[in-house]
């Protein structure tokens, strides 16, 4: 009976068990966070959606201004093909010609800021503009007119240099030789709706730092190289880290595309909201405490099961080595009778090694569960005991062989429990050779522990074997109970705080076991 066998496939079923509720727990709370998700995301695209139908008013501003823009250059150009119209010399000079039309165009300008500029870089006229000499009287008192009307003219040469940088200047040739420059700005109607665009668009990015509820956000420009406005701290948006941080960002969620109209195009980073994170990691909060309660559930199920076999394993070597005592004191009796017979005495001798082995093994099953004397001997007077004693009775077609090193091998240890280590040990090999093959035992001293190694040429172990021969119930055998090497773990690491496990095995040529005892 494969006793052994049999609780790990109970042990299996209900690890499945438990599995599959963690799973399905799990799985319940990993949805709920998902429809969270789910539902945050659509907020944050209808949030962007909403931003980007702010946008379209943007553009739809801009493409008003463009056009806007486009009328008033095709004005000036007007403006300017009528003075040049003007400023020609008329063909007849007998007949004066009609300029009601180019002065009509020219008069009709009353918004768009102009400064001509001849040739040698002087002012020639101007228009619309909106400070005078008046103005500047205040500014510098003490000039005469001459100097102020020169201050004024350089003021107004300073700005064509400005109107350049926004729009390009119309150069016209008014009569042979004479070049003039026209420099114009926009006016103050279209000034006014860049403003407003332009307030709008703050607008658009404050909305982003004043709502408190808003998740997470970045806004960057098409470049990624611009912060526009963010809602989160500073350190994370610092120049040293804002690469570090949109790089995270873009990991939890794609960042979406807003356009403002023409080049002006953003992209929105955005991260889940601390309420969502939170319930990320409630699931494996979750396991770890139904993993907390199975883990103690299962440490007292197992302190009290060992509890409850200690109790058994002495009580039943205690009731064994009862059990023994009556058979041995009637056998003992009886050899005393066949001594006075005519029985040939090398039969009574061996009796009497067997009834004495009776007794050590009664004796050993009574120590089971009592406090246990060590004695520091020689192991290697003990091993040589044991190996002395089974040589008999074992199959000849075993070869036994001992390494014991010259020295002495000094050894705190029960001499009746560690025999029945040896012996549990060295039974289970001549088992595995099927009576037939090498045995060798070998003694190792090495710092502060000795080893003692039994190497057989049996059938040999798989790998996931090495540690479930020491478990109670484990059996290869046909007929077996599996408590052999049972035992013998529990008094080498129990009664001895040594170790004892495989050392080496291959299948068809045999196992190396390793008892681990300490010097002191």
């Amino acid at each position: 009976m494969n006793l052994y066998s049999n609780k790990q496939k109970w042990k299996i079923v209900l690890l499945v068990l438990a599995l599959i509720t963690v799973a399905a727990s799990l799985w319940v709370s990993n949805s709920t966070v998902q429809k969270v998700s789910d539902r945050e995301r659509l907020r944050a695209k209808q949030w962007a959606d909403a931003i980007k139908k702010k946008a379209e008013l943007v553009e739809f501003t801009n493409r008003a201004f463009r056009q806007l823009r486009g009328y008033e250059r095709r004005k000036i150009k007007l403006y300017l093909d009528a003075t040049k119209e003007i400023s020609k010399e008329p063909a007849d000079m007998n007949c004066f010609p009609d300029y009601r039309f180019p002065i009509s165009i020219i008069n009709e300008n009353k918004d768009i800021p102009v400064i001509l500029v001849d040739n040698q870089n002087q002012i020639s006229s101007y228009t619309n503009i909106d400070f005078d000499t008046a103005d500047l009287r205040e500014m510098y008192p003490a000039l005469s007119r001459k100097q102020l009307v020169e201050k004024y003219e350089d003021s107004l040469l300073a700005l064509t240099h400005i109107w350049e940088k926004k729009h390009a200047p119309f150069r016209i040739e008014v009569v042979k030789g004479l070049t003039m420059t026209s420099f114009y700005t926009d006016t103050k109607r279209t000034i006014q709706l860049e403003k407003e665009r332009d307030s709008l668009i703050t607008a658009f990015n404050n909305e982003l730092i004043n709502d408190s509820k808003l998740i997470p956000v970045v806004l960057m420009d098409m470049h990624r190289d611009s912060l526009i406005s963010s809602n989160l701290p500073k350190a994370k948006t610092s120049p040293e880290n804002l690469k570090k941080t949109l790089h995270s960002l873009e990991l939890v969620n794609e960042p979406i595309t807003i356009s403002f109209g023409g080049d002006e195009v953003t992209l929105l980073y955005f991260d889940n909201s601390d309420e969502l994170k939170q319930l990320q990691f409630f699931p494996y909060i979750q396991f770890l405490i139904i993993g907390l309660f199975i883990f103690i559930g299962y440490l007292l199920f197992s302190t009290f099961r060992k509890a409850e076999q200690n109790q058994v394993w002495a009580g039943m070597a205690k009731e064994t080595a009862h059990q023994l005592g009556t058979p041995l004191s009637s056998l003992m009796a009886w050899i005393q009778l066949l001594e006075t017979q005519d029985v040939d005495q090398n039969i009574i001798a061996e009796m009497q090694k067997d009834i004495e082995r009776l007794d050590t093994v009664s004796q050993r099953f009574s120590k089971i569960g009592s406090e246990t004397h060590l004695t520091q001997s020689d192991i290697r007077i003990t091993i040589q005991g044991v190996m002395d004693y089974l040589r008999p009775r074992i199959s000849q077609k075993v070869e036994m062989t001992t390494h014991f090193p010259d020295e002495p091998a000094l050894v705190n240890h029960n001499k009746s429990l560690m025999e029945w280590v040896m012996e549990n040990i060295i039974r289970n090999a001549v088992d595995a050779m099927e009576s037939k093959g090498k045995l060798d035992v070998t003694i190792k001293i090495v710092p502060e522990r000795v080893y003692i190694e039994i190497t057989d040429t049996g059938k040999g172990l798989l790998p996931k074997q090495f540690k479930s021969i020491f478990e109670p119930g484990y059996t290869t055998k046909k007929r077996g109970w599996g408590l052999g090497l049972s035992l013998v773990k529990r008094i080498v690491k129990e009664y001895h705080k040594g170790k004892v496990y495989v050392v080496h095995s291959e299948i068809g040529k045999g196992t190396t076991i390793r008892v681990s005892l300490p010097l002191k």
